[in-house]
C-alpha cells in the first residue's frame, strides 16, 4: 500500500465517521455515505480497477469515470440543498405572517396614560 493511498484512507475514514455522527437517525443518507464510502475505499485500494470498469462503460480511463461520478454526487448535493434552503424559506415565511397577524390582533396601548 502507497503513502498517498494510507493518506486517502485516513481522510475517508475521518470525513464518514464525522458525518455518520452527524445524520445520527436518517438512515437514507447513512446509506448513501455508507455505499460512497466503501466505492471510494474500494477504488483507493485498488486504483486499477477504476480503469476496467471505466472501459465496461465506454469511458477512457478510469480518474474520468471517477470524475464523471463526481459531478452526478455534486449535483445530487447541490439539488438537495437548494430544497431544503426552499423549505426553510417557506417555514421563516409562515412564521413572519403568522407573527404579523398575531401582533396585529392585540390590542395596542394607549402611550402617555399612567
Amino acid at each position: 500500500m502507497n503513502g498517498i493511498q494510507l493518506v486517502l484512507l485516513t481522510g475517508l475514514a475521518f470525513i464518514s465517521l464525522y458525518f455518520i455522527i452527524r445524520l445520527k437517525k436518517r438512515i437514507l443518507d447513512i446509506v448513501l455515505l455508507t455505499g460512497m464510502a466503501a466505492c471510494a475505499a474500494t477504488f483507493i485500494i485498488w486504483p486499477d480497477l477504476t480503469n476496467t470498469i471505466a472501459a465496461k462503460f465506454g469511458v477512457g480511463r478510469g480518474a474520468d469515470l471517477v470524475f464523471y461520478i463526481s459531478i452526478l454526487i455534486f449535483w445530487f448535493v447541490v439539488l438537495k440543498l437548494y430544497a431544503r434552503i426552499r423549505k426553510l424559506e417557506q417555514m421563516l415565511t409562515q412564521i413572519i405572517r403568522e407573527d404579523a397577524l398575531n401582533k396585529a390582533k392585540e390590542p395596542t396601548s394607549q402611550s402617555g396614560q399612567l
